[in-house]
């Protein structure tokens, strides 16, 4: 089992060091979106980026997409396919953001 707990996050800077604080996402149909960065950390071997939408309304949270790094270093930005990953990092992060 993998272990999501709060006490093995690792707070990181990567995409922010390499594009800024805002992100630009192309979706399938090419449509552009902006994001702040809201947080980066590691956690179970993986890296996480949380972002928020500049157009996102007051319902909607975050969005959370892993940290992929090519060979070469160029960082990337993916969808979290996997339903218990995201879960995981989800609940992470709702424990970071808002402790008991």
């Amino acid at each position: 089992m993998t272990d999501f707990s709060a006490d093995k996050v690792i707070w990181t800077s990567r995409v922010h060091d390499s594009f800024g604080p805002v992100v630009e996402l192309s979706d399938e149909q090419g449509q552009i979106s902006y994001y702040t960065i809201e947080k980066e950390f590691d956690v179970a071997g993986n890296s996480y980026a949380v972002l928020i939408s500049e157009n996102r309304s007051e319902v909607q949270g975050p969005e959370i997409f892993r940290i992929l790094t090519s060979l070469e270093g160029t960082l990337e930005l993916v969808t979290i396919d996997d339903d218990d990953e995201w879960e995981n990092v989800s609940e992470l992060y709702d424990e970071l953001t808002f402790p008991e």
